[in-house]
């Protein structure tokens, strides 16, 4: 299963990504530390389900029995079952099952004698040694040319995928590299603010001017004086969001990682309580962390140390990436929904939009901290909402039930509870919609207010919007072989490429110029299609 897709922009990425350091001694007791504690956690959930201590003993010897028997090979039919018996028991001697885990005290997960031996670096390990240097033909799967696409794809392991451009014949898509996580994904966010130097690139500054404490120094430095600080230090990385409190954001220019560069959030640690009637688990978490999955993520790209995060425990939060800190925890929708999507307007860097499973969209202005912000009500739970791209007052919402809406914040009531009726209703489709996507291209080059949405639903259908003056009409059809489609995303270099990703786990990318409805309405912008 596809949860969510993500195009980084072309010539961003490492031509010949790095390949990380082993961790350091610390690291890996840390490693084995956490390792440890979620296998004793593990067994006392498992006891605590019921399970029958004696029995279990003996179900554990007798498989301990068996994997002996098998391993010393000793069990034969040709054997009478005493014969059998004594060879069992030889075998579990020889393995010395009762002392078993004393032996594991202090166990080097490496080895031992100088096989084991730990370096600082891979090129000190004579083990290793020319192990780094590829051959021309992994050399050239490794290295990221600046035309190529890339996409992130969020299954059990984040994937980075290489689509190569069709420009001179067929395409071409293969994995790249992995990124092993601990928790199922289900949200993705690229950003490219360094968070390993953020320390010099002012985000203190940035963030107060972004909550409007700083109103002066705002009309004063426009934004774009602002990105002075930044533009010397740009980096290529995945922020991603899962069934865990925490946000882990990752390298893109590093393969073989085992570690996320910031975790923001996240679990201290569980302990169990004894209470009455029964066992109570009590969780620690880090300062201002979500407390539970994380289900959407939305990246500033004005304010580029700032990631905006929407959760199951009914807030939102505004992250400072460079610092690791929590800024800013909202917590406007109510009873008891969780918060699904989040998203920043694109020409009023300040405004963030959220959705949520009370059926409501929240529009806050960082510029005004102490507004309560505008509501709108909606006929069924919020899926995804995305600003047009195009226009600073204008946002789409999908629903639960099937249907987009679109809105018009100008229209927006000033008591700061909307009533105020949709742009558009469209019935998309008969389930879910479960996500949205603008074309970015398009309106840019008519003088209409033309728009391009992607809608869809777990039918297995995508469809493709005209949206002009409020009355949509379908362009385009499609029936991907990824199953029930759960994420989509046009590419910003390459604006008639969308990416889709669904239940199957398979990727696809979709040229929507190659259908015939698509290529007769926009088929003059194909000189512009690739950037």
């Amino acid at each position: 299963m596809i949860a969510a897709v993500s195009w980084v922009p072309k010539g961003v990425s490492k031509s010949v990504p790095d390949v990380a350091d082993p961790p350091s001694k610390d690291e890996v007791e840390e490693i084995l530390k956490s390792n440890l504690e979620k296998s004793v956690e593990s067994e006392n959930e498992e006891q605590d389900e019921g399970m029958d201590a004696e029995a279990a003993k003996k179900g554990e010897v007798v498989s301990q029995a068996l994997a002996a028997a098998d391993a010393l090979g000793k069990a034969s039919k040709s054997t009478t079952s005493s014969s059998n018996f004594q060879d069992i028991t030889d075998g579990l001697q020889e393995l010395n099952m009762e002392d078993y885990d004393d032996e594991d005290d202090g166990i080097d997960i490496f080895g031992a004698g100088i096989g084991g031996t730990y370096y600082p670096s891979n090129d000190m390990d004579p083990y290793l040694q020319g192990q780094a240097d590829y051959d021309s033909e992994e050399l050239e799967d490794v290295i990221i040319k600046a035309e190529d696409a890339v996409l992130i794809c969020a299954r059990n392991e984040d994937e980075v995928w290489i689509y190569e451009d069709p420009a001179g014949g067929d395409s071409n898509m293969y994995v790249h590299h992995d990124i092993i996580i601990p928790a199922f994904p289900l949200c993705l966010a690229w950003l490219d603010c360094p968070i390993k130097g953020g320390e010099k690139g002012g985000s203190g500054t940035q963030v107060a001017l972004f909550f409007g404490t700083l109103l002066v120094i705002v009309f004063i430095f426009p934004v774009y004086y602002l990105q002075i600080f930044f533009f010397l230090l740009a980096g290529n990385f995945i922020a991603v969001g899962s069934m865990e409190p925490s946000i882990e954001i990752w390298d893109l220019d590093i393969m073989d990682e085992v570690q996320p560069s910031v975790v923001l959030g996240g679990i201290v640690e569980k302990k169990k309580k004894k209470k009455k009637g029964g066992k109570k688990k009590s969780i620690k978490y880090k300062e201002d962390s979500h407390t539970d999955a994380v289900l959407g993520l939305a990246w500033n790209k004005e304010y580029r140390n700032i990631l905006a995060s929407a959760s199951a425990d009914k807030l939102v939060k505004i992250w400072d990436v460079a610092t690791g800190k929590c800024d800013i925890t909202m917590a406007h929708h109510t009873d008891k929904a969780s918060v699904q999507a989040v998203a920043w307007n694109h020409h009023v860097p300040q405004v963030l939009l959220s959705g949520s499973f009370d059926h409501t969209v929240v529009l806050k202005d960082g510029r005004i901290p102490s507004h309560t912000g505008f509501k709108w009500s909606v006929s069924a739970d919020v899926e995804s909402v995305a600003w047009d791209p195009h226009t600073e007052h204008s946002f789409v919402v999908s629903l639960e039930n099937g249907t987009v809406s679109g809105f018009d914040i100008r229209a927006a009531k000033s008591d700061q509870s909307s009533d105020s009726k949709p742009s558009f209703t469209l019935h998309a489709h008969d389930k879910a919609v479960c996500t949205i996507s603008y074309n970015p291209l398009a309106p840019n080059v008519h003088v209409s207010p033309l728009s391009i949405d992607m809608s869809l639903m777990l039918d297995l259908t995508v469809k493709l919007w005209d949206l002009s003056n409020n009355q949509p009409s379908c362009v385009a059809s499609n029936n991907p072989k990824a199953g029930a489609v759960f994420s989509i995303s046009f590419s910003e270099d390459s604006p008639f490429l969308l990416a889709i990703g669904g239940s199957k786990g398979r990727l696809e990318v979709w040229d929507t110029l190659s259908d015939a409805g698509v290529s007769r309405r926009y088929g003059n912008l194909r000189n512009q299609n690739r950037s």
